[in-house]
């Protein structure tokens, strides 16, 4: 039996359609069977035709939880499940995983079934997407030439492939007054770091920001992945600054241009982040500290990847 697809590969999907790729170009990128492709289309695109891979990833997320019967909840569970929609805005895969290692059984369809039914739309405005049907752009930013000594991602060491710890992924986000939030994600436990950038995407500020957030954990730094943005273009800064004596430098790569889907983490924290700051809503309505609450969320929210563990608890332990 095949592995099931990851989100990162239906974001690869997604991506490639786009591009009008055949399913057995795909199939050979995501590193699966023709068949898969072919599958994932049939079974998780939406009635038009369009394929989200969000939504896509939820379907299967949903189907796999049908085989798992909740015929005798008990007492107080499902309210438990609810508590934690409201006050942490987890998904209902991570309830129902987080529920599980404290030997309580509610199964992700369930949590699910809850929010359909309700028809006020409460419940549904705590889930990521609000269960509604979003449609993605092409991501990725057009190719910048003048950022100086770019090491392309083709050239990253194969070891960094997002398992061992300490190989981070950049980006930032910004509002229509295009002020900016520097976002930054360690791939193997999704540990996120956000801050706003007082002087936009202006790119020096920008490295002296981001060697700021990172210095604190430097010794957890190997490598960061980011886009073709010139904000980028100060990547040498960031190596000068978080250089260690007697260390090798970290190393800057950077993703080929339309291709986001090369730095699929980022691109799914900053969907996280959204989540609490949404697209078209200016950042002056967000202080610094309501900035920190939400990358403290988010540290805190439970991954499937990890077990359903925290990412500030697994990342944690790399510096205990």
């Amino acid at each position: 039996m095949s592995k099931p697809l990851t989100r990162e590969q239906r974001y690869v999907i997604s991506t490639l359609l786009k591009r009008n790729e055949s399913p057995a170009r795909i199939a050979e990128e995501i590193g699966c069977h023709v068949s898969t492709v072919y599958r994932e289309l049939r079974r998780n695109a939406c009635k038009d035709g369009h394929y989200s891979p969000a939504l896509a990833h939820e379907k299967a997320l949903e189907r796999r939880e049908r085989i798992v019967t909740n015929s005798a909840l008990k007492p107080g569970v499902l309210e438990r499940a609810l508590k934690l929609l409201r006050d942490e805005q987890w998904s209902p895969r991570q309830i129902s995983g987080k529920l599980a290692l404290d030997g309580i059984r509610i199964s992700h369809e369930r949590i699910y079934q809850e929010i359909r039914a309700d028809k006020t739309g409460e419940l549904a405005s705590h889930t990521r997407h609000g269960m509604k049907h979003r449609k993605r752009g092409v991501a990725g930013k057009g190719g910048v030439k003048n950022i100086p000594n770019r090491v392309s991602i083709h050239d990253r060491p194969p070891e960094a492939d997002g398992k061992r710890f300490g190989d981070w992924e950049m980006d930032l986000i910004v509002d229509p007054q295009q002020n900016a939030i520097l976002t930054m994600t360690e791939r193997s436990t999704n540990f996120i770091l956000m801050k706003r950038l007082p002087q936009g995407k202006k790119a020096e500020p920008l490295a002296k920001e981001a060697v700021s957030m990172l210095r604190p954990w430097r010794d957890g730094v190997l490598t960061i992945t980011t886009d073709n943005g010139g904000e980028f273009a100060c990547h040498e800064m960031i190596v000068t600054g978080l250089r260690r004596k007697g260390v090798s430098d970290i190393a800057v790569f950077f993703a080929d241009p339309y291709a986001s889907w090369q730095k699929g983490a980022i691109e799914n924290a900053n969907g996280l982040i959204r989540q609490y700051i949404p697209k078209g809503v200016s950042f002056n309505n967000f202080s610094d500290e309501m900035i920190k609450e939400i990358q403290m969320k988010l540290n805190r929210r439970p991954r499937e990847k990890l077990n359903f563990a925290t990412p500030i608890a697994v990342f944690n332990k790399f510096f205990q």
